[in-house]
């Protein structure tokens, strides 16, 4: 098969960790008969230094034309960067709102997994951390407050902001559709995280998932306000199959699972349209204090090339042979600096990534 990548390395740790990706994705290419080509393209900060803004229309346009884009994180140190002196709409992050936004990307799926070997990195109590657990998170990504309406003015003498939270039922129904399928696969268990007992929008995103439901009799839907949901999960994680929820909500919960996993370097994504096309990225942020000095985990890119085979392509078997990889190199006691535990070998980010790709 042919793949056409786009390939947004961005900025801080982005470049190292997306060249272990790389690495690996080029060795399933050898061992499986795949050709792979890569277009890169700048966005972010590293957009910004070139051509004065975060992201250019051609770009977008690229992007739109290939396969799939994988991508590492975007933005830098908000304190100490010249990309932050900058208006909001012309700094790192909006350049991903708006690629986002441009390719339709609706569904963000986020997994968190706490692997045996990883056991001694979950800050959970013992007890909890033993029964383990692997949960979808399926945050809606192009609606809600993130996008709605806002302006900060003067009212009555009195400095205002307003940001506007706003969905159509449109909008909760083809994300609601998307993780009652990726349950179907997985253990049938959908939990929608909400705030019926205050928000219109959630009132209306309860309903509309009901229905939904009544087509996928097979899997079991229960509700959940969300923060009984924040709790939960680090109270009893094992609970969840999939998680359903909005755009803030989703961004929330994600990172709060990321780190009960051990390291928020673990954490793949993957970002899809209506079609089998996705952005796959790593959920972490671009570490600036640590960019240039080998130390990074490039796991959760690795992890996310996986899901681009598995969502984009249908290379079940190619994605399977990357996890296992993964999961046998941590089984051996290989450990980047974040999830280092006693009696085992600490490695650098050029490291773990040829471990991994001499594994699969």
């Amino acid at each position: 098969m042919n793949l056409n990548l786009a390939v947004i390395s961005g900025d801080g740790i982005g470049p190292e960790v997306v060249r272990e990706a790389r690495k690996v994705l080029d060795r399933i290419a050898e061992k499986y008969g795949h050709e792979i080509h890569y277009t890169d393209l700048l966005m972010g900060g590293a957009s910004i230094d070139i051509h004065g803004v975060p992201l250019t229309d051609e770009t977008i346009e690229i992007a739109k034309s290939s396969d799939a884009v994988l991508m590492g994180s975007i933005g830098g140190n908000a304190a100490t960067s010249p990309w932050y002196k900058l208006p909001a709409d012309r700094r790192p992050e909006a350049g991903l709102l708006k690629l986002r936004k441009s390719l339709g990307l609706f569904a963000n799926l986020r997994p968190a997994i706490l692997y045996k070997e990883l056991q001694d990195a979950c800050p959970l109590r013992k007890d909890i951390s033993d029964k383990g657990f692997d949960m979808m998170i399926m945050r809606e990504l192009t609606g809600g407050l993130y996008f709605g309406a806002r302006e900060t003015k003067e009212v009555d003498g009195v400095m205002t902001a307003i940001d506007t939270l706003t969905y159509n039922e449109n909008e909760i129904r083809r994300i609601a559709k998307r993780a009652f399928d990726i349950a179907g696969k997985r253990r049938k268990k959908v939990c929608s995280v909400d705030k019926a007992n205050v928000l219109d929008s959630s009132r209306l995103w309860r309903k509309v998932v009901e229905e939904v439901a009544k087509e996928y009799p097979e899997i079991e839907l229960t509700h959940m306000l969300v923060d009984n949901c924040a709790m939960q999960l680090v109270k009893d994680p094992a609970q969840f199959d999939v998680i359903l929820t909005e755009n803030m909500f989703g961004d929330i919960l994600s990172d709060e699972a990321s780190m009960v996993t051990g390291s928020i370097g673990m954490l793949a994504s993957a970002s899809l349209n209506d079609s089998k096309f996705g952005l796959y990225e790593p959920s972490g942020g671009s570490a600036p204090d640590i960019a240039g000095q080998n130390i990074a985990n490039p796991i959760a890119t690795i992890l996310s090339a996986a899901m681009m085979l598995r969502y984009s392509f249908d290379l079940d078997k190619e994605a399977n042979a990357i996890e296992q990889a993964v999961s046998q190199v941590l089984a051996e006691g290989y450990r980047t600096g974040d999830i280092m535990s006693e009696g085992c070998r600490r490695v650098g980010t050029t490291e773990m990534g040829d471990l991994i790709a001499e594994r699969v």
